[in-house]
Parts: C-alpha cells; sequence; structure tokens
C-alpha cells in the first residue's frame, strides 16, 4: 500500500517532504503535484522506477521523460543549453513548460529518446515539487500522471491513492492542481518548436 501524506500546497510540512525524500532515495515511485498537474517521480538511477513509470503509462522508448530540475544551475548539468536558448528558457521559467534538449553524459541512455538522444527538462513552479527537489538535491525523473484509460490527468490525491495504491510508493496530496499538462518546447534543432500546447503560454516560442 501507498503511504499517503496531506500535504499544504504553499507550505509543505518539512516532515512529510523528508518521508517523501527518504522514499525516493530508497528507490521508491511517487505522485506528487506540480504546476501542471500531478506526476509521477524517482531518483534518475532507479531503472525499477523507470520501469514502472512505462508500465503505469503503457509507454514505449519514443517518449520523452523529464528531468524535474531544481534551478539553472542543476539544470544545466542535464541538457546542453546555448545562450540563446537559455535567454529563452530562463524567460519562461519556472513554469509549466518542458523543453527538449540534447541530453549530456549525466544523462543514463536508458532515460534519453532511442533515437534522438535527448531529454525532457523543465523547472517546476509549485512549492511541494521545489521542496522535494532541494531536499532531494538531484532531478526527480518524472511523467504526468495520465493513466492509458484516461483522457485527462487525474487530479484528487484520493483518488490517485485508490487507483495507484498497489504501484506507487507515496502519494503527496496538495489538492487540485489541475488538468493540463505542460507546454512542451524541442530546442533539439536550434530554433524552438512548440510540439504540445498546455498550461504554458506557447506564444513566446511561436
Amino acid at each position: 500500500m501507498a503511504r499517503y501524506f496531506d500535504v499544504h500546497p504553499v507550505n509543505p510540512q518539512r516532515r512529510s517532504i523528508d518521508q517523501a525524500v527518504a522514499l525516493i532515495k530508497a528507490d521508491g515511485l511517487i505522485a506528487y503535484p506540480t504546476d501542471s498537474c500531478y506526476a509521477l517521480g524517482c531518483r534518475l538511477g532507479n531503472k525499477a522506477g523507470l520501469d514502472r513509470i512505462r508500465q503505469i503509462r503503457q509507454l514505449d522508448d519514443k517518449h520523452h521523460f523529464t528531468l524535474m530540475c531544481r534551478d539553472f544551475a542543476q539544470l544545466g548539468q542535464f541538457v546542453h543549453v546555448d545562450n540563446a536558448v537559455f535567454r529563452a528558457i530562463k524567460a519562461a521559467t519556472p513554469g509549466s513548460y518542458t523543453f527538449i534538449l540534447p541530453a549530456t553524459t549525466e544523462v543514463p541512455r536508458r532515460l534519453m529518446h532511442a533515437k534522438k538522444k535527448t531529454v525532457g527538462a523543465r523547472i517546476p513552479d509549485h512549492p511541494v515539487a521545489l521542496a522535494l527537489l532541494e531536499e532531494l538535491g538531484e532531478p526527480l525523473l518524472s511523467s504526468t500522471l495520465l493513466l492509458p484509460d484516461q483522457e485527462e490527468p487525474l487530479v484528487h490525491g484520493w483518488e490517485i491513492k485508490e487507483r495507484l495504491d498497489h504501484v506507487v510508493d507515496a502519494v503527496l496530496d496538495a489538492g487540485d492542481c489541475g488538468t493540463v499538462p505542460t507546454t512542451v518546447v524541442d530546442f533539439s534543432q536550434g530554433d524552438p518548436e512548440v510540439v504540445r500546447h498546455g498550461a504554458g503560454d506557447p506564444s513566446r516560442f511561436e
């Protein structure tokens, strides 16, 4: 059974964050809130966690996983960002955008797009997600909590607990954080290409 944490959406309780991070470090898989719906998350080096996300969401090897990063310093360790791209991303973060970028050697190969060697990266604008990242000290490997039989992501912590009780290790419930996923911008070829319109205003990249 999954642990259930009722977390304040603005001032998350330190004890809950510490316990959730301990589970992540022990190779657990969590469901947690972001600024654009709930997500599944685990450590980068957690191969079993990656496999569990793939299984829960029924994903193929063309899916771009996202590295949820605390700040730009952390993001820059895992993706290649030139000056022009840096300025464009900096102006839009933290926020509801995921950026597809070439991965550095810090990223395990199994997390990259099979052919393009790219990965998604983003800096969230949600107190709970940021508190987790601060305490963890490394990015969270993440994927939107959208189940194969659903048209929209799950928004209620109790429902996530009910549906995923035996396949995740913890649910952090911080209330409804919406059903609209991030806007995805692909910078892998240099110029921005909006490949998914979502919660972030896409006009700045079009």
